[in-house]
């Protein structure tokens, strides 16, 4: 029997989420991408202690949805190691999208952050669409392996960028935590800062609160 994979374009529909709303008092807009297991409107929560009037947040949802055992909640995830290439133009396109739907002004900050797995889909997707931002925050994730230093030379040399993540971190051993740290080190120099904390594999609210 002959084993053939095909391959096809359609279009498709996905949703995102936003908190708060761009008005002229807007100083800053985050672009959020979540981990695997979360829904975005449930991750807008970790920013809900933002200034309403000042900050809109975008999460982005993740295409694939699973069912999470034992009780059956719905988590997404952004990728996996099959077809990683065809999924992730997939991505860029969606945040294309979105991007278009907000139309967001130029004068704003605009700060990408991503949590966990959101840390790869965000990072390609500064680097892909030469995207320029004021802050980029890698948060308990890994930096794709494909990345080079001079995929981040469009960014300002006052672009802030922030590798953060937990120090009991049940996925982050401390080889870990020393190779990604060293990774970011070489892609972004003196512009990177790094900051462990105390606590596991979660979402630093007090951090996020401090960004602004």
């Amino acid at each position: 029997m002959d084993f053939e994979e095909k391959e096809i374009s359609y279009k498709t529909t996905n949703s995102y989420s936003t908190l708060n709303t761009l008005t002229s008092k807007t100083k800053t807009v985050w672009f959020v991408c979540h981990g695997m297991g979360y829904l975005s409107r449930y991750f807008l929560k970790y920013f809900k202690s933002l200034d309403t009037n000042e900050n809109y947040i975008i999460a982005p949802q993740a295409p694939s949805k699973y069912y999470i055992q034992p009780k059956m909640h719905v988590g997404a995830n952004w990728l996996t190691r099959d077809n990683t290439e065809a999924g992730t133009e997939n991505i860029m396109n969606y945040f294309d999208a979105v991007f278009e739907a907000e139309n967001i002004p130029e004068h704003l900050n605009l700060i990408v952050f991503g949590y966990s797995q959101g840390v790869s889909v965000a990072m390609r997707y500064v680097v892909k669409r030469q995207l320029k931002c004021h802050q980029l925050v890698l948060h308990s994730g890994g930096i794709p392996k494909e990345l080079v230093v001079g995929d981040f030379k469009h960014l300002s040399s006052d672009t802030k960028v922030t590798l953060i993540y937990g120090t009991q971190d049940e996925y982050i051993t401390a080889d870990r935590a020393a190779e990604e740290s060293e990774r970011a080190q070489e892609l972004f120099g003196n512009n990177v800062k790094i900051i462990p904390f105390e606590g596991k594999h979660v979402v630093n609210v007090d951090f996020i609160t401090n960004l602004v």
